[in-house]
């Protein structure tokens, strides 16, 4: 298992965003992810405009997942309507 960071941009209706959080989580835990610690930057302006939103509510999750079932995870987060983006970086393992 390798150490990713995970941002992921939600819409700022707390309905959606919630739900969006939740789905994630469980999305994660499905396929066998870790998650370490989980940081909320809160609600911030977009550099452009992602599916007719100009503002999202930020959150930065550390996790341990096998590399193989990323693609999984973002076929799932792809089809998922209460996130606007996301992205997956990986650590180094002196991190």
């Amino acid at each position: 298992m390798k150490k990713y960071e995970l941002m992921t941009i939600y819409p700022l209706e707390d309905e959606k965003s919630k739900k969006g959080a939740e789905e994630v989580k469980s999305t994660l835990a499905k396929f066998g992810a870790e998650i370490e610690a989980e940081k909320v930057f809160g609600d911030r302006d977009l550099t452009y405009e992602i599916k007719k939103n100009r503002k999202g509510h930020f959150v930065l999750t550390t996790l341990k997942i096998n590399p193989a079932k990323l693609v999984e995870v973002e076929k799932e987060f792809k089809i998922n309507q209460n996130i606007l983006k996301y992205q997956f970086v990986k650590l180094d393992e002196k991190n």
